[in-house]
């Protein structure tokens, strides 16, 4: 089965094509500026070269029609006719308490994935714009939605209630819902299978580290805590956002630099994280690694603060599950970042962590970065989000 995957945001759209059998990736792209000035649509077929081709997109109909007419190209396309789609997969960020798992998309899902629009402002109606896009262009297609939140419903009411009046969540559905949930899934499941185990036998906690940032404790195949809240501002350090502070620093600098409640969020979401705490030098890592290695204070100041953030999270999931077995690192820095798991793993030798600092000296690829006498396994796991929506559509169609 072919399923093309879906990840729509406002003024951009990624996709990949999958055939579902071998697990290959057919083609895969980008289309950005939606909307704006200067759209263009990235097109790569496997084994072929990357074509960027300038075109109006003035909404996502128009986006999806160029991905539909690149992978059927006479010369690059990868497929012959509309017919060999047979599935779509669409990422989709909230899915509230409403979806405990992905589903095969009707009018009725359509609905309360828009009830959750307040939940993610930014996210779900342009998950929606795609989801109507693909309906109108490709009717009679089956698609299904992979919610970001959904591997996360499995938290118990201790982990994902906030201290606050309970009205709040019985009112406003004010809770922890954590995301990157499709990613913490596919990698502890990934992780049970590379060291020859049933993830329903064990104690994982994921480390999803990249420029969006979260941990999860994974107890025998369930969620029961994630670091991101009712927002994925909450929890680590990240990119440009802030993680966990005291709320009362709002207020604080709210009346002190008169800035009112857009301003403060946009700071906390944007201007924040190993950005702010660089003084504004970078938020890629790899420009704070050679930072720090070039002994720039802002740079090491950035990298310890993010380092230390995760050290404690881990500690705070190891003792939520009473023990762990294995730590998962993954995403764009968790994958590549040698010196970074190493630092971190400098810490966790009171779990019983031996750590193999030639073994960790690899990027990108299934990995065992703990000695072999180590009580934990660490391991490096790439995810793969679009396999994962992929296997799930698979599994509904």
């Amino acid at each position: 089965m072919n399923v093309l995957v879906i990840n729509c945001g406002s003024s951009s759209l990624k996709y990949q094509l999958i055939n579902s059998d071998s697990e290959a990736v057919l083609a895969k792209g980008l289309c950005e500026r939606i909307g704006i000035d200067g759209s263009r649509i990235v097109y790569q077929p496997a084994g072929g070269e990357k074509e960027v081709t300038e075109s109006p997109m003035p909404t996502h109909q128009q986006a999806i029609q160029l991905v539909l007419d690149a992978l059927m190209n006479e010369k690059t396309g990868v497929i012959k006719s509309l017919s060999e789609v047979e599935a779509v997969g669409h990422r989709v960020v909230h899915g509230g308490e409403k979806f405990a798992k992905s589903v095969v998309i009707d009018d009725e899902v359509l609905a309360a994935v828009e009830a959750c629009n307040d939940l993610a402002p930014l996210h779900n109606p342009a998950n929606l714009i795609g989801i109507r896009a693909c309906q109108e262009l490709m009717p009679g297609v089956p698609m299904v939605a992979v919610f970001d939140t959904a591997f996360h419903q499995t938290m118990p009411e201790k982990a994902y209630l906030y201290g606050i009046p309970y009205k709040y969540y019985e009112e406003d559905q004010v809770r922890r819902y954590g995301f990157h949930g499709t990613s913490h899934s596919f990698v502890s499941k990934e992780t049970a299978a590379f060291l020859g185990k049933n993830v329903e036998d064990m104690k994982i906690i994921v480390c999803h580290l990249g420029n969006g940032a979260s941990l999860s404790a994974v107890d025998h195949g369930k969620s029961v805590d994630t670091s991101m809240g009712l927002t994925p501002l909450e929890g680590l350090i990240m990119g440009t956002r802030s993680g966990d502070l005291d709320p009362a620093i709002l207020e604080y600098l709210g009346k002190k630099h008169n800035m009112d409640l857009p301003a403060l969020m946009n700071m906390l979401n944007k201007e924040s994280g190993v950005y702010g705490l660089s003084g504004d030098l970078s938020s890629d890592f790899r420009d704070l690694e050679d930072a720090a290695a070039a002994n720039n204070p802002a740079g090491i100041r950035a990298r310890n603060a993010f380092n230390y953030r995760v050290i404690k999270y881990i500690g705070a999931y190891a003792a939520a599950m009473n023990g762990v077995d294995a730590i998962a690192f993954t995403a764009g820095v968790g994958e590549n970042d040698a010196l970074v798991r190493k630092d971190i793993c400098a810490n966790l030798g009171y779990l019983g962590v031996e750590f193999d600092e030639e073994a960790n000296n690899v990027r990108g690829k299934d990995a065992l970065i703990s000695k072999p006498s180590s009580k934990v396994a660490v391991v490096l796991i790439p995810t793969n989000e679009e396999l994962a929506i992929c296997r799930e559509t698979v599994a509904l169609v």
